[in-house]
Order: C-alpha cells, then sequence, then structure tokens
C-alpha cells in the first residue's frame, strides 16, 4: 500500500507541476500557444516523475550520468505510448469543449490512465535491475 500511495502522491504532483507549466505558457501565449504549452508541461512532469520514481518507487540508486542517461533515456521511451494517452485525452476534450477547465480534465484523465500503465512498462523495462 506505501508504493500505491507515494506512487500516487508523485502521480499528483507530477501533474500538477505540468498543468501549472501548461498555465504558464497559455498565459505569456494565448491559444495560439497550446502545443506548446502541452509540450513543456510534459517535459517538466516528466523530468519531476522521473527523478522520484527513480528514488522513491523503485529504489533505484545508481548514480552518474551514465546510468541516468539510460534510464532516462528508457524512461522517456516508455512514456511515448502513455504521453499519446494523455495528449490525445486532453486535445480531445479541447477541441470538444475549448475551456481550459475541460482541457485540463482531460489531461488529468490521460494521466491517470497513463500512469497506470507507465508504471507496468518501466517496472518491466526501465528499473528491472532494481527492487519495484
Amino acid at each position: 500500500m506505501r508504493l500505491v500511495a507515494l506512487y500516487t502522491a508523485f502521480a499528483v504532483l507530477a501533474t500538477l507541476a505540468n498543468l501549472a507549466a501548461q498555465r504558464g505558457v497559455l498565459a505569456l501565449l494565448g491559444d495560439p500557444g497550446f502545443a506548446l504549452a502541452v509540450l513543456t508541461g510534459t517535459g517538466v512532469g516528466l523530468v519531476l516523475k522521473y527523478l522520484l520514481d527513480k528514488r522513491w518507487i523503485f529504489d533505484d540508486r545508481e548514480t552518474g550520468a551514465r546510468a541516468h542517461g539510460r534510464k532516462f533515456g528508457l524512461y522517456t521511451a516508455m512514456g511515448l505510448v502513455t504521453t499519446a494517452i494523455f495528449w490525445g485525452f486532453e486535445t480531445a476534450a479541447w477541441l470538444a469543449w475549448q475551456t481550459d477547465l475541460a482541457r485540463e480534465a482531460g489531461a488529468v484523465l490521460g494521466l491517470a490512465i497513463g500512469y497506470v500503465v507507465k508504471y507496468r512498462l518501466d517496472r518491466r523495462f526501465t528499473f528491472r535491475t532494481a527492487p519495484a
């Protein structure tokens, strides 16, 4: 249960960081900055979630640029499928209702589904040498 609680908390933190970054870009650029907002938010959420997952979820204590580079590369690759889920839900909500509330609700739903899939992929491929 501790693992589920931590993973959920980290997913919530990464989601909030993602949405905050998106809001910042949209505040600067308005609606034409939507694609950049989604990309920026995704990047912020990805880096934060990687750092938290690596240490606290998978107990991976490897250090150094080589270890981080390899694992972050795998972590990012595993996230491509889950990012497509997230972007699909967020974009569909935006296109359907064109409100920030709908866009963020779509993002939250897409991220929640994506994080469940991502945990399973990371456990199997990215952090397979570390205990899960």
